[in-house]
């Protein structure tokens, strides 16, 4: 049966009847006729112009699969690139719109039987950036036009310009080591470290603390200073006169005394050995010491 002129009531009531989408399982990309049931494309397929072009076709079927392949990935990837750019967006939202034009070229004419497949070969081709996510899959447009190149290549001029020695020597040394673990691949987890307490060093020195206040030394014990520069019995004193006969209870007396503050300042000197001393204490001691025994040899003679 002839297709009704354009114009006529009977091409005007088709177009109204066949408004909007149809089913794609009754389309034949070979004719390019969208049939409305089952039963107009079981017609349709007995019908001597479609087994005239399907015999056309039969001649060399792969040439023109993959005719049909190019000219659905060509169209499609002009709308991305035209309609969204190079934002990332979903792959179905684009299907759809792909879709909205009644004269599109199908699917089901190309290579391709999922919309899946064909999201892969253009991340494969290298026409889109592409991602799958819980969501479905995401696409992105790769611009690789010389216009877009050498736009890109200036920016980065700009930001090498731009960007410090240091900063550039950082991104470098953190390129590095993405690409030897890359490398590397997937090393073994290395064990948890074992938390290890304070452990006391056996050879170190016992650090002792004494909170008892200090031994008073000899000096304050006995309530005087000695002076070093003054000598406590003046020698020349007791020597001066010759001729005057000295007193023998005077000098037992002042022996006497001599030997109790001797025997006190031994008992003082002993008590000081057993207290800790100082460097400069220890010193000080061992000056007043000498003096005292020089002192009294000095008084016995």
């Amino acid at each position: 049966m002839p297709r009704a002129e354009v114009g006529t009531p009977k091409y005007l009531a088709n177009k109204m009847k066949a408004k909007g989408l149809q089913r794609l399982r009754w389309y034949c990309q070979v004719c390019q006729k969208q049939c409305r049931d089952e039963n107009g494309f079981k017609c349709h397929a007995q019908s001597e112009a479609h087994l005239r072009q399907m015999l056309v076709v039969g001649e060399n079927a792969g040439r023109h699969i993959a005719d049909f392949s190019s000219e659905f990935q060509h169209d499609f990837v002009q709308l991305l690139s035209r309609r969204f750019g190079t934002k990332r967006v979903k792959a179905n939202t684009v299907y759809q719109e792909f879709i909205q034009d009644r004269s599109h070229l199908h699917m089901n004419a190309t290579r391709w039987v999922t919309l899946t497949e064909f999201v892969k070969h253009l991340g494969r081709s290298g026409l889109a950036r592409v991602d799958e996510t819980e969501k479905g899959w995401f696409i992105a447009w790769i611009d690789n036009s010389p216009k877009a190149l050498a736009k890109q290549e200036a920016s980065m001029k700009k930001e090498r310009a731009t960007t410090s020695d240091e900063q550039r020597e950082r991104m470098l040394i953190s390129e590095q080591i993405e690409r030897a673990a890359v490398t590397a691949g997937p090393s073994e987890p290395s064990p948890p470290p074992v938390a290890e307490g304070l452990k006391r060093d056996e050879t170190t020195e016992k650090v002792v603390l004494s909170l008892a206040p200090r031994a008073p030394s000899a000096a304050s014990s006995i309530g005087f200073k000695l002076n070093p520069l003054k000598p406590a019995v003046n020698p020349l004193k007791a020597g001066s006169n010759p001729l005057k006969r000295p007193n023998v209870f005077k000098t037992v007396g002042s022996s006497s005394t001599v030997m109790s503050a001797s025997a006190e300042s031994d008992r003082l000197s002993a008590e000081k050995r057993k207290s800790p001393m100082s460097a400069a204490e220890r010193l000080i001691f061992e000056d007043q010491e000498r003096k005292r025994r020089r002192m009294e040899r000095e008084a016995v003679a």
